[in-house]
């Protein structure tokens, strides 16, 4: 099974800049995960609220520093999952474009 969570949006301290630092913007993560379904399954609730204190909570600087966190609290708290995609995007940083930062994993079960 794979489990989607699209266009997860809430708003952080995320980022280098200094008024990054200063005042929360608007982030959206997206996420694939894949895992076994046998006598458990993954509660999309619990893992919409991990991710957004996850990110709130740290404050990340680094897109990239912010995947990789996100990816150790879901495999901390499901270790079930063999396969994990993350997106995360700042749509309001520049106002041409939004950026985004995307990578996949497998893992063994």
């Amino acid at each position: 099974m794979t489990i989607h969570i699209e266009a997860l949006t809430f708003e952080a301290i995320i980022g280098l800049l200094d008024f990054e630092r200063e005042r929360p913007q608007r982030v959206i993560v997206d996420l694939e995960a894949t895992y076994p379904y046998e006598d458990t399954f993954l509660d999309y609730a619990l893992i919409v609220e991990k991710i957004m204190a996850h990110i709130k909570s740290r404050r990340y600087e680094l897109l990239e520093d912010a995947l990789l966190g996100i990816k150790k609290e879901l495999l901390e708290n499901y270790p079930q999952i063999t396969a994990l995609k993350l997106k995360i995007s700042k749509p309001d940083i520049i106002s041409e474009c939004s950026v985004a930062l995307s990578h996949s994993w497998k893992f063994n079960s």
